[in-house]
């Protein structure tokens, strides 16, 4: 059975789900974001922001938890042989993708709370979740700023995607399979 924790040399299974849960969770906010503003009927759109509000305060939540388990698990060593600039790089870009789901979140809350009737939030049908802004005021704002780091978000998986990709098939370690099946 494989282990929940992380060690020097693998990531656990609890890492490994937060990961591709992550990874769905951002394809499928990216994909259905850029699918309810450009392509929806504008009639039910305001159910199709609700669901999109939704499944961002638990993705928000999820990052929570991920940050947390993260911090008491161990990081696998990057192989060996990468140079020093390919390490600095890739932690920083695990950095930076935590940090952009983080704002992407919290923007998009702040977008859920400058509809003309805010949306009333909960989690689990019972945690109220409280309003970031009152006012309507900054909402052009807000929803740009949610946008256009959307997009920056999901180029950082592509090119984090195609990195792994690159570490299995050009450079032929483990980097990929410790992350796919955790070995």
């Amino acid at each position: 059975m494989p282990s929940l924790r992380n060690d020097a040399s693998t990531w656990g299974l609890v890492a490994r789900l937060f990961h591709w849960l992550s990874a769905l969770a951002i394809l499928f906010l990216v994909g259905y974001g850029f699918w309810m503003t450009h392509l929806a009927e504008r009639a039910g759109r305001l159910a199709h922001y609700q669901l999109h509000s939704l499944v961002g305060w638990y993705v928000l939540l999820f990052l929570a938890l991920r940050l947390v388990w993260r911090a008491g698990n161990p990081v696998p060593d990057l192989p060996a042989d990468l140079p020093g600039w390919e390490r600095a790089t890739a932690r920083a870009a695990h950095w930076a993708l935590y940090a952009l789901l983080l704002a992407v979140s919290i923007s998009g809350w702040m977008v859920a709370d400058t509809f003309r009737q805010p949306f009333e939030g909960t989690l689990f049908g019972v945690i109220r979740l409280p309003h970031l802004l009152t006012s309507r005021e900054y909402r052009g704002v807000v929803e740009e700023t949610h946008m256009v780091l959307s997009y920056v978000l999901f180029a950082l998986v592509i090119v984090h995607a195609a990195s792994a990709l690159r570490h299995h098939f050009g450079r032929r370690n483990r980097v990929l399979l410790r992350m796919w099946r955790g070995s």
